[in-house]
C-alpha cells in the first residue's frame, strides 16, 4: 500500500500543537483555547494528546500488517516501548536530575505503554476482537469510576484528586504525582487511553481494506468518526468528558474527531493530491518523537541569564509587554517562535533524509 502523506501530516501537526501548548512565554498569560479544561469538558488543547495516541494506533496497523509474528518482532516492540518510556524518564529528570522528586509517569511513558499493549493486541487478535477489547476497556473503566466505592467516598465521585483512578494511582504509581494527589498520566487512566490507541488501530484496518477504494475508505472513516463522536457526546451526560482522568466519553469524543480529521486530510492530500503546503507537517511527522524530546531539552537554553541578567525567553516577554502588546499575544508569539526553532532543528534531519526510528 502506498504511504499516506496525510497520516505523516496529521502526526506532524499534532506534535507541533503539543509544542505550542507546552511552551508559552509565560504560564500566567495563555489564551483559553491553549489551556486544558479546568476539569470537565475539552478545549482544543485537550485533543492534542489523544490525537497522537490515535495516530500511534493507526501506525501500528499500517506497520505491522505485513509482518510475520516472530521473537525478533516482539523484541523490537518491547525495545521501542522501553526506549520511549526511558526518554520520558529522562525528560522528567532534566535538567535538575532530582531523583527524590522523580515523576515516573508522563506523556512519553503513556505513549510507550499504549504502544506496547496495542501492538501486542494487534498481533494476537482479529479486527472483531480488537473492537470488543476496546469497548470492554471503556465499559470497565466507566463502571469502576462510577460504581465502585473507595476510601470512604460514595461511588461516582469525580473530583480532582478524589476519584477512583486517583485512589488506585496513590497505591501503584511510584515517584511524584504531577498534581501531588493525582496525575493526569496516571497508570489507571491509561486503561481507557489504550482504547484510544485501539480506535486508531481499527481506523488503520479500514485504511488497509483492499476491497474498498481510497474514496470509500475516507467516507467510512468520516461516517464512523461522526457516529463515535455523537456517542461520546451523549455519554458525556452520565460520564463527563474529562481529559484529566481520560473518561470513556472523552475517548470516543476525541477519537471520533481524530477519525474525521484524518478522513479530511486523506481526502485533501491523498485523494485530491493537494501537497503544495504540507511540508511543515511532514517535517515534524517524520521525526515526531525526536521533535518532542528536543522540545523538552532545548527550552533550557533560553532560560540561561544572557541578556541583562535574564534569559532570552524572559527578555522576549518583558520586551513585548513593554512595547504595549497584550501579554497573552506575546506569550503565544514565543510559543510559535519556539516551535519554529524545533522545526529548524528537525528540518536539518528531514532534508538529509535522517529519520530517527525510536
Amino acid at each position: 500500500m502506498k504511504r499516506l502523506l496525510s497520516l505523516d501530516f496529521f502526526r506532524g501537526l499534532t506534535i507541533a500543537a503539543m509544542i505550542i501548548v507546552n511552551d508559552p512565554g509565560s504560564w500566567s498569560y495563555v489564551y483559553a483555547p491553549l489551556r486544558h479544561a479546568e476539569w470537565n469538558g475539552a478545549t482544543p488543547t485537550d485533543l492534542v494528546f489523544p490525537f497522537f495516541l490515535f495516530i500511534v494506533g493507526v501506525s501500528i496497523s499500517l506497520s505491522l500488517s505485513k509482518r510475520k509474528k516472530s521473537s525478533n518482532l516482539y523484541i523490537k516492540i518491547f525495545k521501542r516501548s522501553a526506549i520511549i518510556f526511558l526518554l520520558g524518564i529522562f525528560l522528567a529528570f532534566f535538567p535538575k536530575f532530582d531523583f527524590e522528586n522523580l515523576r515516573v509517569v508522563g506523556v512519553l511513558q503513556r505513549i510507550a505503554i499504549v504502544y506496547l499493549i496495542c501492538a501486542l493486541i494487534y498481533l494476537n487478535s482479529s479486527f472483531r476482537n480488537q473492537l470488543k477489547i476496546g469497548i470492554g476497556l471503556l465499559i470497565f473503566y466507566w463502571i469502576s469510576m462510577m460504581f465502585f466505592t473507595f476510601n470512604g467516598n460514595i461511588a461516582g465521585t469525580l473530583e480532582p484528586g478524589n476519584n477512583f483512578a486517583a485512589w488506585i494511582d496513590s497505591f501503584i504509581v511510584p515517584g511524584r504525582l504531577y498534581e501531588k494527589t493525582w496525575d493526569p498520566e496516571g497508570i489507571y487512566s491509561t486503561i481507557p487511553a489504550i482504547a484510544t490507541g485501539i480506535s486508531g488501530m481499527l481506523s488503520g484496518r479500514i485504511i488497509l481494506d483492499q476491497s474498498n477504494s481510497l474514496k470509500d475508505k475516507i467516507i467510512k472513516l468520516f461516517i464512523w468518526g461522526a457516529i463515535i463522536l455523537v456517542i461520546g457526546s451523549f455519554w458525556d451526560y452520565i460520564f463527563p468528558i474529562n481529559k484529566h482522568i481520560w473518561t470513556s466519553s472523552y475517548v470516543l469524543y476525541s477519537s471520533g474527531l481524530a477519525m474525521i480529521i484524518l478522513a479530511i486530510s486523506m481526502w485533501i492530500i491523498d485523494e485530491k493530491k493537494y501537497t503544495n503546503n504540507i511540508k511543515f507537517g511532514l517535517v515534524f511527522g517524520s521525526n515526531a518523537i525526536t521533535a518532542y524530546v528536543l522540545h523538552g531539552i532545548v527550552w533550557r537554553l533560553f532560560q540561561f541569564p544572557v541578556i541583562n541578567g535574564i534569559g532570552f525567553q524572559k527578555f522576549w516577554m518583558d520586551t513585548g509587554i513593554g512595547l504595549g502588546l497584550s501579554p497573552k499575544f506575546v506569550s503565544l508569539d514565543w510559543a510559535i517562535f519556539y516551535t519554529l526553532i524545533i522545526y529548524f532543528l528537525i528540518y536539518q534531519l528531514y532534508k538529509r533524509k535522517i529519520f530517527i526510528k525510536v
